[in-house]
């Protein structure tokens, strides 16, 4: 039964853990605390870069030899591999810790069996200890080595009656600039920006990071506009410029896009194939993707039951006619209705960020509790 001190010790881990959002993908996010033999804390650290010292080695270097005796505690289960990095199964041994605690088991079937291995060399192992927190935290990594496709976030902006435009199509803009800026903190947390045709028509966007995030070294995302015929994407188009990489998704038989990588996907109905393409981005090493297109794409999406969390950030207006947020989906009648369960609902400035996940969904899609902390919301103006 974990103490209270590893129980506190475990909230902190899962903070640490959040500020690797961003600079992780393809890897996990991890934090590790290091408490004494009576229990103070005397080490932490957290996987900050792929290809870095995992949580545990920069736990146990800020502990030194008083991590001999005490116990490790970390948000997911330290891993029994050598990849880039050696074990950190083994790196716990060689400290002397003589209990770990973890949050979640490594579902990776090439680096699981730490905790198991830990237990054959005499070490008092315990699992589970703020599991769905942890989870919520690593939800784009789960996700991604579960189903073996990207974690998806879909994004809106609408007015409290769910209009994400007026009836004459202006829609600039529907959320303050806090609001706006806040969707930078998404972009910077995942691997890939997704819009449609219609978004890249009609907004031009730019879909890079811009603000803190970007000024605290996040990695741009890759840009991709899902473009089936090809036509969408103009030459001076804001996403061809050089600020991030950029891929337009196209039917097979499409012309090639000018000015950016074209990746042909087979056609699904008047749009593309959303399986495939999230196929793709996954063998691309993309293990999140923030969807920000508009009410079909979003619908095609929703049909292909590829969405795990929502995030609307609603806007105290009313406009009484306009675009809804939501356009097909699959869904025909209220029995039919995606019903969602409300994970955080907080003010942005004058708005409402409402984030949910499917009701009945693991954890493990839920928003990252602490992910907030990650990066500063700037006072910018624009998406």
């Amino acid at each position: 039964m974990a103490t209270q001190a590893e129980a506190a010790a475990m909230r902190h881990a899962l903070a640490l853990a959040a500020r690797g959002l961003g600079f992780t993908s393809p890897n996990p996010v991890v934090g590790c605390v290091v408490l004494d033999a009576a229990g103070r804390t005397v080490g932490e650290g957290h996987h900050q870069r792929a290809g870095g010292p995992h949580a545990e080695v920069h736990a146990l270097r800020a502990a030194g030899d008083r991590a001999r005796g005490g116990t490790a505690v970390v948000t997911l289960e330290p891993c029994n591999h050598t990849g880039r990095t050696g074990p950190c199964a083994q790196a716990l041994l060689d400290a002397g810790i003589t209990r770990v605690v973890y949050a979640v088991g490594d579902p990776n079937p090439a680096a699981t069996g730490g905790g198991a291995a830990l237990r054959a060399a005499g070490v008092d192992v315990e699992a589970g200890l703020l599991a769905a927190e942890a989870e919520a935290v690593n939800a784009a990594w789960l996700t991604s080595v579960r189903h073996g496709r990207p974690h998806v976030t879909w994004k809106y902006a609408a007015t409290l009656d769910g209009r994400t435009a007026a009836a004459d199509g202006t829609s600039r803009w529907i959320t303050s600039a806090a609001a706006r800026a806040d969707v930078h903190r998404l972009r910077a947390e995942c691997d890939a920006v997704v819009v449609g045709s219609g978004t890249a028509r009609a907004d031009d966007p730019h879909l890079a990071v811009r603000g803190p995030a970007a000024e605290a070294g996040a990695r741009q995302p890759l840009r991709v506009v899902v473009d089936t015929e090809g036509t969408a994407v103009r030459p001076g188009a804001r996403v061809l410029d050089d600020a991030a990489p950029t891929l337009i998704a196209v039917a097979e038989d499409a012309p090639a896009p000018a000015g950016a990588e074209a990746l042909r996907l087979p056609r699904a109905g008047r749009g593309l194939d959303v399986t495939a393409l999230l196929t793709a981005l996954h063998a691309r090493d993309v293990r999140s993707v923030l969807l920000e297109g508009g009410a079909t794409l979003a619908g095609a999406f929703v049909a292909a039951g590829a969405v795990d969390r929502v995030v609307g950030y609603l806007a105290p207006a009313l406009l009484g006619a306009g675009p809804a947020v939501l356009t097909g989906g699959g869904i025909t009648t209220i029995a039919e209705a995606l019903r969602l369960d409300v994970t955080e609902a907080v003010r942005v400035g004058p708005d409402l960020r409402v984030t949910a996940v499917p009701a009945g969904a693991t954890s493990a899609s839920a928003a990252p509790a602490a992910a907030t902390a990650a990066f500063p919301t700037p006072a910018t103006k624009e998406h």
